[in-house]
């Protein structure tokens, strides 16, 4: 295989990865993405819980109502927290909102977002006592959720008159370049809004023509249990629909190689079944064809649990063809997940090529 120019708007997926967004508080990621949709899309439209729905008619032969209607699942959300107890001396306790492994969660900066008092920056740690008079016991436990504070480093009644329960919680942590590498917090799943914006501005400029009408849904509340892609695939009642998502890329020290799910740097991939979806064979062939015809590098994976928003599409009204497109991340799940430029930059150009071949 020859070797691949890397062209990606970096920019924007690092704006897309620093703009704060947990279930339910997605506001801000969608006026970003919805920004940057202007000229791509025929129709911009906000459902009812949330997720942004635009859509691009069929362009040259064919269209009108005999279109078919192809549907991209891109979440907006990102895991994080919300506030949910302001105790006697200001420190916040809060409530997840997605997977987290606690042991990742120790000396994190946060940002409180709030209504009157805009964004505050915090700290996080663990409740108990510091390493120089922690028991042997203390150093081996592995904390709750519940035991986590937030100190923001104010009186206590300076916190209650800014910070009040339900306010939003995130990690605060810049995206960066290592190497051939992008690492950012909630890559996943900003990589798929990402792509979901950059694969048809790819087809766009190129002035191609496609016979089926293209939805990209930017859906709410994924990681709370695939919530806006069940309402969105209900309103849209696609024929085919991709969960355009991230994966494991467990190709890493202390993982043995059949669980890998991915390995990093051969190419976007192709998700056979999770727990969420078994996908329609015939969709991975189409896929698998493209990607050979464009010289684009694809793996077929599989995850043995967990899920991602085509499995919603798949059994919404009476149902539809379903596949996911991924890109493995290695350390899922925190503010260090990493994605290889080759596998991102196949996640974009499969997309941009097998778009217009569907009729």
């Amino acid at each position: 295989m020859k070797e691949r120019v890397i062209a990606l708007n970096i920019d924007l997926l690092k704006r897309l990865c620093e703009t704060p967004g947990v279930p339910g508080r997605e506001d801000r990621v969608r006026e970003l993405i919805k920004s940057e949709s202007e000229g791509l899309f025929d129709e911009i439209t906000t459902d009812p819980m949330g997720s942004l729905i635009c859509t691009r008619r069929a362009r040259g032969s064919g269209g009108g109502s005999k279109a078919k209607r192809v549907l991209l699942l891109c979440h907006m959300d990102e895991i994080g927290f919300y506030v949910k107890h302001i105790d006697s001396k200001g420190f916040l306790r809060v409530q997840n909102a997605g997977g987290f492994d606690t042991r990742n969660l120790f000396a994190r900066r946060v940002r409180i977002s709030t209504r009157e008092h805009g964004d505050i920056i915090g700290v996080m740690n663990p409740g108990g006592r510091p390493i120089h008079i922690a028991t042997e016991e203390d150093k081996k436990k592995i904390p709750e959720m519940k035991e986590f504070i937030i100190d923001l480093g104010l009186p206590a009644e300076k916190v209650n008159e800014m910070i009040r329960v339900g306010d939003m919680v995130t990690i605060e942590e810049p995206f960066i370049e290592v190497g051939d590498k992008l690492v950012s917090k909630c890559l996943d799943n900003r990589l798929a809004c990402w792509v979901g914006i950059e694969a048809v501005r790819g087809i766009e400029k190129a002035g191609v023509n496609h016979a089926a009408d293209i939805t990209v849904a930017f859906t709410v509340q994924e990681e709370v249990g695939l919530r806006g892609a069940r309402t969105s695939s209900f309103g849209i009642e696609p024929d085919i629909a991709i969960g355009v998502d991230t994966t494991l890329a467990c190709d890493t020290p202390g993982v043995p190689e059949d669980e890998s799910v991915t390995v990093q740097g051969k190419g976007v991939g192709i998700g056979v079944m999770d727990g969420s979806m078994i996908a329609d064979w015939r969709l991975i062939e189409d896929l698998e064809k493209v990607a050979l015809a464009n010289d684009i590098p694809v793996q077929r994976t599989i995850l043995p649990r967990g899920g991602q928003d085509g499995g919603a599409a798949q059994m919404a009204a009476s149902g539809c063809r379903a596949a996911a497109l991924l890109v493995g991340l290695r350390n899922i799940h925190t503010v260090t997940e990493m994605a290889d430029r080759v596998d991102v930059q196949a996640y974009r150009d499969l997309l941009t090529k097998w778009l217009p071949t569907v009729e």
